[in-house]
């Protein structure tokens, strides 16, 4: 593998990675299971607060955000292997220097993306409460259909935010998508939910 294949998949997989993380998180676009990465989610700058990496020997935002956190290592892979491309193919340095400017640029865009989701972070930790992770009679819709005793997905707003969650239907009854539902309960991950209808009626 020559240097300039090996900064041009680099970029491939980093550029890659973060259009899958757009589309399955800031779009709202359902990806299938098979496409759910271990970082889906990175759009909620708050749930890569590292609280599960917060041990010794990582590095932490004050807010709690780690270093090494998969938007900021998509954006190292994709601006490393893009400068260094473009270096190795319409360039005379040779590779050492190439690959030195292209770490140092991968790293300059990675720790600006880092302190962007810090003071996000931050704000989000100044501002919310507990009370405000609560979302017990919380109104919302399903946006994947819930069958007979099985689990589907619903979206709702909380405090300006469109969030999804795993859903099933509180009376075992299947949910078909775009019913309007509200939260009873919420155990392990799983909101337990109610047509609206049959609180209204």
């Amino acid at each position: 593998m020559t240097w300039s294949e090996f900064y041009l998949l680099c970029f491939i997989v980093g550029f890659a990675l973060s259009v899958l993380s757009f589309l399955g998180g800031a779009a709202h676009i359902h990806l299938p299971a098979r496409l759910h990465l271990p970082f889906h989610g990175a759009h909620h700058a708050h749930g890569m607060a590292g609280r599960g990496m917060a041990g010794r020997g990582t590095g932490h935002a004050r807010g709690g955000l780690s270093w090494f956190n998969a938007m900021t290592i998509m954006t190292f892979l994709a601006w490393f292997g893009g400068v260094g491309y473009i270096l190795s193919t319409h360039s005379r340095l040779v590779a050492l220097v190439a690959l030195t400017i292209a770490a140092i640029a991968g790293l300059f865009a990675a720790s600006v993306v880092f302190k962007f989701m810090a003071r996000i972070v931050r704000v989000t930790d100044a501002q919310m409460l507990d009370w405000d992770y609560r979302i017990e009679g919380t109104v919302g819709t399903i946006s994947s259909p819930i069958r007979g005793q099985g689990t589907g997905e619903m979206i709702f707003e909380q405090k300006g935010v469109r969030k999804s969650v795993g859903a099933r239907s509180e009376d075992g009854q299947p949910l078909p998508k775009g019913t309007e539902v509200a939260i009873t309960r919420y155990e392990d991950g799983i909101a337990y939910v109610k047509k609206w209808e049959e609180f209204t009626s």
